[in-house]
């Protein structure tokens, strides 16, 4: 705050930014003074995570970039992007009894998925929106990365209005807001037309079911009836992986069964056990219907006798303070205490990896069985180890369902015909004998939710507390890197930066680190879950004196880039096609054939002079717009990724880095590609926009094979900054000239 001008800092423990922002921060119009005159004009956000897109339920164009793009903003860099596709989802109908805004953004999730939106805009208009609230429109832009669009955006009508007075803001402020958007013609209602779009597909809010989204991907639709078939399936392909000698066909063995001791009594844990329940994410914590429905449905559970096992891990992490505020005023806060959902705090918790170790004895049980065992979390996305290493499988579930699984203790069972449990008289109780009506649940919010409590929680958000308040504030512009810390440590990006870049040239032999598949994600690329003891990174830390209890998560240090390169591409489930058959950050060093982690592949061909490839399939860089995904992968030595196609903010993120995007023209296979190849890439000092690639890939007895890849630099500014070595530098440098 000192160092910049206009710039203003939240303290820790005030929320998740994305909900914050939703309920607190977003004007919808702003004024400014420009000659002596008020100039109103609408609302915008550019934020430094892929769900800033969040704030487009609210009607506010926002959307991520990388946290590399936003340092060069704070100095001055402008943010480019290539005019966007606009995507017109029209809605219809009412979403029926039962059904939740959950339920909605999944199905949402799974049809633009398909469509096809990477890169697009998505709005979202039609008769249906007048059911909608801004809640409920704020998870469906909350997930926009997990459909794969830059920004999915609601128009402002009633409903914005409406919300902006239940959370508290300034009358005058909303009275601009209808004001300024009904003379500019933004303003929707009954009588509004139709917009016209590029694209356009339409969705039926009545034909939503309760639903699921897993084991491993968001896009995975899985309607309640059918979880139970799609774990046991999942379950299989897990030990034909295994078990590639048994068969596509063979007959599979029942569940594994382990009987656990925790907290004094026995319990049985078996494949498809569910291990975490959590109620988390902005996602869903900043709808008060669901996050009311979740309540509710735990008071009528109590009511029952029902419980849940102590080998569930359960907890409730909501994006803001106001949410505990209006579940303790509906009297929902002690029920779902009795059934072990505890507040554990305010902030990115099980949905960012940040659970915490299971029970001692779960945790060993699932090791020495090799359990399959599952989370159940109202989050944005279950990648493959993003939750915990220890869970195999995790399902995105609306908050009471979340609450309703942790019940039955099982993903291997149908909730809409099986009983959740039975209470102290023996009698099966079953989800719909708990499950709250929509206008029980209309009804509470109604009586829970005050404008005051959001006024006056939020009236404290920049005060921080005693810890927050009692850190030494150092004076000065400039950070004064704290020798040896093993959190912050000052980065090599702008090390060897010369006043002039280095001409471009030629990649010429160089070998493939990673070979990876299809949705390979940042979670893949960079973990931001616990660092395990075993891994490169955990052996820098235990060098340094730092115990095993205390190596924490890469999300807590990756302000040090020691670490951080260490866990790029670390994740415990990475599949490597160079090391077939084995999970985690392994790859072969190259020709000497030698099996080890990519950490020391990469340090070892650093040694030898060997530049780097990664090659990949579809949809690479999925997820998080984690920058260290790309910075890691920098630091490792790696040149150019060759992928199928790419998510948005990665790809972004690679330009800016100075790694090179390329777009294979064909799966690696059809290519002819094992990885085992030396490449050279060839025509970099020609570089032009979305131009082609000469790649030549050398076998080990001499022959070649070579193909067009299209370089993904899409506009002359990427071209800029990969000539520049990468955004900073090239900033940098503009700063110097000036």
């Amino acid at each position: 705050q000192q160092a910049f001008d206009n710039f203003s800092v939240v303290p820790p423990g005030a929320g998740i930014v994305h909900q914050v922002n939703l309920e607190y921060l977003a004007r919808v119009v702003v004024t400014s003074q420009q000659d002596g005159q008020t100039v109103a004009y609408p609302d915008t956000l550019v934020g430094t995570d892929s769900h800033t897109t969040m704030i487009g339920g609210l009607g506010v164009l926002g959307w991520g970039v990388g946290g590399i793009e936003a340092e060069a903003a704070l100095v001055g860099e402008p943010v480019g992007m290539v005019v966007p596709t606009i995507v017109g989802v029209r809605l219809t109908g009412a979403m029926p009894e039962g059904a939740t805004a959950t339920d909605l953004v999944l199905a949402l999730t799974e049809l633009l998925r398909r469509h096809g939106v990477v890169g697009k805009f998505v709005e979202f208009y039609g008769e249906g929106l007048a059911s909608l609230t801004v809640p409920d429109r704020a998870t469906i832009s909350n997930m926009s990365p997990e459909y794969g669009a830059t920004e999915g955006v609601f128009p402002v009508d009633d409903q914005t209005l409406a919300y902006l007075r239940a959370t508290g803001r300034d009358p005058a402020g909303v009275e601009l807001v209808e004001a300024y958007t009904k003379a500019q013609g933004l303003f929707r209602d009954s009588s509004s037309p139709d917009p016209s779009y590029d694209e356009t597909i339409s969705f039926d809010l009545g034909s939503l079911m309760p639903s699921v989204a897993g084991p491993r991907r968001p896009q995975d639709l899985v309607h309640l009836p059918d979880l139970r078939d799609t774990f046991q399936g999942a379950l299989n392909e897990l030990r034909r992986t295994r078990r590639p000698d048994i068969g596509a066909t063979a007959v599979m063995e029942a569940p594994a069964r382990v009987c656990v001791s925790v907290e004094g009594t026995d319990h049985n844990l078996s494949d498809g056990s569910v291990v975490i329940a959590a109620i988390t994410s902005c996602t869903n914590t900043s709808n008060p219907s669901v996050m009311v429905a979740a309540g509710l449905l735990a008071r009528n559970a109590v009511a029952k006798g029902l419980t849940v096992k102590p080998t569930v891990k359960t907890s409730l992490a909501p994006g803001s303070p106001v949410v505990v505020d209006y579940l303790r005023r509906a009297g929902l806060e002690e029920p779902l205490e009795r059934l072990g959902f505890y507040l554990v705090g305010f902030g990115c918790t099980t949905c960012i990896g940040n659970s915490g170790p299971l029970p001692p004895a779960v945790a060993e049980a699932i090791e020495e069985a090799d359990l399959a065992c599952a989370a159940v979390l109202s989050g944005n996305r279950n990648f493959e180890g993003r939750i915990h290493p220890q869970v195999r499988m995790s399902f995105l579930a609306s908050p009471p369902l979340v609450v309703a699984y942790a019940l039955a203790g099982t993903v291997d069972i149908d909730v809409t015909s099986d009983p959740l449990g039975h209470g102290p008289d023996g009698r099966a109780v079953y989800l719909r004998d708990i499950w709250p009506t929509s206008a029980d649940v209309a009804e509470t919010v109604v009586k829970a939710i005050d404008p005051v409590e959001f006024r006056t929680r939020y009236g404290q958000i920049f005060t921080g507390d005693d810890r927050w308040n009692a850190l030494p504030i150092p004076a000065g512009s400039l950070f004064e890197w704290e020798e040896g810390s093993t959190y912050i440590a000052e980065p090599p990006f702008l090390k060897e930066t010369t006043v002039e870049p280095p001409a471009v040239t030629d990649i010429s032999g160089a070998r493939v680190l990673a070979f990876l598949g299809d949705t390979v994600t940042t979670d893949h690329i960079s973990p931001a879950g616990q660092i395990p003891a075993s891994s490169p990174a955990g052996h820098w830390l235990a060098e340094r004196g730092v115990s095993r209890d205390q190596l924490h998560s890469y999300g807590a240090r990756r302000g040090n880039h020691e670490v951080m390169v260490r866990g790029t591409f670390g994740n415990i489930r990475l599949r490597n096609k160079l090391v077939a058959g084995t999970e985690g950050g392994y790859t072969l060093h190259l020709p000497s054939g030698e099996q080890t982690t990519i950490f020391e592949a990469a340090e070892r061909y650093r040694s030898e002079g060997t530049p780097l490839l990664v090659i990949a399939g579809k949809e690479y860089g999925a997820g998080s717009s984690r920058d260290w995904a790309a910075k890691g992968t920098l630091l490792l030595g790696v040149r150019a990724v060759l992928a199928e196609s790419y998510e948005r903010i990665h790809r972004a993120n690679l330009v800016q880095m100075g790694v090179l995007p390329l777009e294979l023209p064909a799966p690696a296979e059809e290519l002819g590609i094992d990885g085992t190849e030396t490449f050279d890439l060839l025509g970099l000092a020609q570089l032009e926009p979305r131009s082609k690639m000469r790649v030549v890939a050398r076998n080990a007895d001499g022959s070649e094979n070579s193909f067009d890849a299209l370089v993904r630099l899409d506009t002359r500014t990427d071209v800029r900054y990969y000539r520049e070595g990468g955004i900073l530098p090239a900033v940098v440098r503009e700063i110097v000239k000036g």
